[in-house]
């Protein structure tokens, strides 16, 4: 989970708060959508056994041959987009992101709806108080694990579409790599730009790419990335490059939760703009996609006090926010 980014973008969107006033009257309540939160725990739980997913660790590559095998077995066809991307050194940084695609043979040429997260966690505790502290690595349960839990229980769900013949718009699951390798705090030398979201900004780059020479028969017509979202305490307020970038589908998630009980959770505050997955999605790809983040405008960072830091276990994560955030998600599927 990355930093708050400030300089891009904040007058432009201004001008768009409007929209994002919640509608006085109120549609007929949504059907729940089918998801379980105790599936997404054990997801969770699974991750975090491995150990910290830090890049070039044998943890970190445990969890990406488990996490390509879960997507198969739940009926995915799976891709590994393989590159290298400069860390904050300069240096080249290995990236993995697995790809799953959910479609069938009569919604494989239908717009797509793209859902991320990342499943790398930050090898330095760079927020702890104590500077020895700071090299230790995160765990991950909230930051990296809480998201991929949650898509994987979506991925049963739609596996479970499929069979059932229920199945109606194609799904890509994107689990992101080297999300969290932006500059630590304890690194002295001159800082690149573009450190963190290394693996969606590979990821992003290519699809452009791709676009541009007509190699791409299924755009994407929105998406949504999630990013600690696990918390007891949860606060999931509009996120401002979301505003900027995707107002239309924000507002519809937004309306979604409210519809399904989750107003508290999901928010009318707009928060600072995140550098996170969906940045480089909206800015590079061109795709109209949301953040789904744990931001709580009430603290100094914004971000819960264990963030980047080795309190981030299995102690912060709630089923009934996991519960809540997949029935959101799967609402829009």
């Amino acid at each position: 989970m990355m930093r708050r980014k400030f300089l891009l973008g904040i007058l432009g969107v201004l001008g768009t708060l409007g929209i994002l006033v919640s509608c006085s009257k109120k549609a007929a309540v949504i059907e729940r959508p089918a998801f379980n939160s105790d599936s997404a725990y054990v997801y969770i739980e699974r991750q975090m056994a491995f150990g910290p997913r830090v890049p070039n660790s044998a943890a970190h590559t445990q969890c990406a041959v488990w996490l390509i095998e879960q997507l198969r077995a739940l009926g995915a066809e799976v891709e590994l987009q393989k590159g290298f991307m400069p860390d904050y050194r300069g240096e080249n940084q290995q990236i993995y992101n697995i790809v799953g695609h959910f479609y069938t043979e009569e919604t494989k040429d239908r717009p797509r709806i793209l859902l991320g997260a990342h499943y790398d966690t930050r090898p330095w505790c760079d927020e702890e108080a104590d500077y020895q502290d700071r090299f230790y690595n995160v765990p991950g349960a909230n930051d990296g694990a809480s998201g991929v839990g949650v898509l994987l229980e979506v991925a049963r769900q739609l596996g479970l579409r499929i069979a059932d013949s229920t199945f109606t718009t194609p799904v890509d699951i994107i689990f992101f790599d080297c999300e969290d390798m932006g500059t630590p705090r304890v690194y002295t030398g001159l800082e690149r730009e573009d450190t963190w979201c290394l693996g969606s900004q590979l990821w992003a780059t290519s699809y452009a790419r791709k676009a541009a020479e007509g190699q791409i028969s299924a755009r994407y017509k929105f998406g949504i990335v999630l990013d600690m979202v696990g918390a007891p305490d949860a606060s999931f307020p509009r996120e401002l490059y979301s505003t900027q970038y995707a107002a239309n589908y924000q507002q519809q998630i937004w309306h979604s939760a409210e519809q399904l009980g989750y107003g508290t959770l999901f928010n009318t505050q707009q928060s600072y703009p995140i550098t996170d997955d969906h940045y480089y999605i909206n800015y590079i790809a061109g795709i109209p996609c949301v953040d789904v983040i744990h931001y709580d405008i009430r603290n100094a960072t914004g971000f819960p006090f264990w963030w980047h830091t080795r309190q981030d276990n299995m102690d912060h994560i709630s089923k009934s926010t996991l519960q809540a955030v997949g029935e959101v998600v799967m609402s829009q599927l």
